[in-house]
C-alpha cells in the first residue's frame, strides 16, 4: 500500500477545520500485518543505530478525543522494538506539585534523553485543548495576571500556542525530533467505542462517567484541536491528522510516519577511530589466543 506523508501533514499556517477530514480508511484498504511488522522491524532498526550514535532523539505525540485508540497504537505499533529504547509518560489531571510549577514542567522533565524514543500519551498539549474547553482549570496555576475566568481569553491562548512552538523549536534545534499525531475519530465510532467498554467485563476499566460528560463537548473540543493545529504545526515540528475509524489503518499510517522520521534523521553508528581499530585488533587476537 503506497502512503504519502503530506496527505495526513498539517502543513505551517494552513486553516484547519477538521470536518474537512475523513475519519475512515480507504474503501480498498484490507489489514495486513506483514506490512506493519516490516515497518516495526525497521524501527528497531534505526531506533538501534539511535540509541548508539547517543546525538539526537526523538518525541513522539498522541492526541485525541476520548477512546481514539492512544494506548492500542502504543502497543500495537512498539511491540518488537527495543524497550530499552522506549519510554512512555501519560499525563493525566495535573498533581499538587505539577501545579507548584509552570505548565510546561512536567512535560520538559519527561523530554527524551539523547538516544531514546519517547512517547507522551497525551502531553503539553491538554493546556490548549481541555483547558480551553474547560478555562477554569487555568485557575488552578495561580498565574499572577489571572484573577478569574474573565482573564483568560484569546489573548492568553494566543500566548500559550507561541510559548509552545518556542519550546519545541528549542529542543528541535537541541537534537530532539517532535512529530505530533491526531488520531481522528467520529462521534458515531466513539460511541461504539464506549458501548464496547460498557458491554466487556474487561475494559470496564477505561470508562468513566466523565468520558460520557466530555462527549458533550464534543463540538467545542473538535474547534479547539483544529485551532491548535492551526497555531502549532510547524516545519519542524509537524501535526498529522491520521484517520482512526479503522484503528489498523491508522496504526500503519502513525507507524509509516515514525519510520520515515527516524529514517530522515540519518542516525549512524560512532566511528572508530584508528587507535581504538587497532585496540580491537589486539583483543581479538588475545581472545583467539586466549586458553583455557
Amino acid at each position: 500500500m503506497k502512503i504519502t506523508i503530506d496527505d495526513f501533514r498539517v502543513l505551517e499556517g494552513k486553516s484547519v477545520n477538521l470536518k474537512n477530514y475523513t475519519t475512515q480508511s480507504p474503501e480498498n484498504f484490507k489489514k495486513n500485518k506483514k506490512e506493519i511488522k516490516k515497518i516495526i522491524k525497521s524501527i528497531d532498526y534505526y531506533q538501534n543505530i539511535l540509541n548508539a550514535e547517543n546525538k539526537q532523539s526523538l518525541l513522539i505525540i498522541l492526541q485525541g478525543i476520548d477512546a481514539a485508540g492512544k494506548d492500542s497504537s502504543i502497543r500495537a505499533i512498539m511491540t518488537g522494538v527495543n524497550p530499552q529504547g522506549v519510554n512512555v509518560s501519560s499525563f493525566k489531571t495535573p498533581s499538587s506539585l505539577e501545579y507548584e510549577h509552570d505548565y510546561l514542567w512536567r512535560h520538559i522533565i519527561k523530554m527524551p534523553e539523547r538516544g531514546k524514543i519517547e512517547i507522551f500519551n497525551r502531553s503539553h498539549y491538554e493546556n490548549v485543548l481541555v483547558c480551553k474547553v474547560h478555562p477554569e482549570f487555568i485557575l488552578n496555576e495561580k498565574i499572577p495576571t489571572i484573577n478569574s475566568v474573565k482573564d483568560i481569553n484569546d489573548e492568553f491562548f494566543e500566548k500559550r500556542y507561541e510559548e509552545i512552538k518556542n519550546f519545541e523549536n528549542r529542543m528541535f534545534n537541541n537534537g530532539t525530533r517532535i512529530i505530533k499525531f491526531f488520531l481522528n475519530i467520529s462521534k458515531d465510532e466513539q460511541k461504539k467505542r464506549f458501548i464496547k467498554r460498557i458491554n466487556e467485563k474487561e475494559k470496564n476499566w477505561k470508562f468513566s462517567a466523565s468520558d460520557l460528560k466530555e462527549r458533550k463537548f464534543w463540538n467545542e473540543y473538535q474547534k479547539a484541536f483544529a485551532m491548535a493545529f492551526e497555531k502549532t504545526s510547524t516545519e519542524n515540528c509537524p501535526w498529522f491528522i491520521v484517520p482512526f475509524d479503522n484503528k489498523s489503518y491508522g496504526q500503519l499510517i502513525m507507524a509509516y510516519i515514525i519510520n520515515e522520521t527516524l529514517k530522515s534523521m540519518n542516525p549512524k553508528y560512532p566511528e572508530v577511530n584508528k587507535q581504538e581499530k587497532e585496540a580491537l585488533k589486539i583483543a581479538y587476537q588475545d581472545l583467539l589466543n586466549e586458553k583455557d
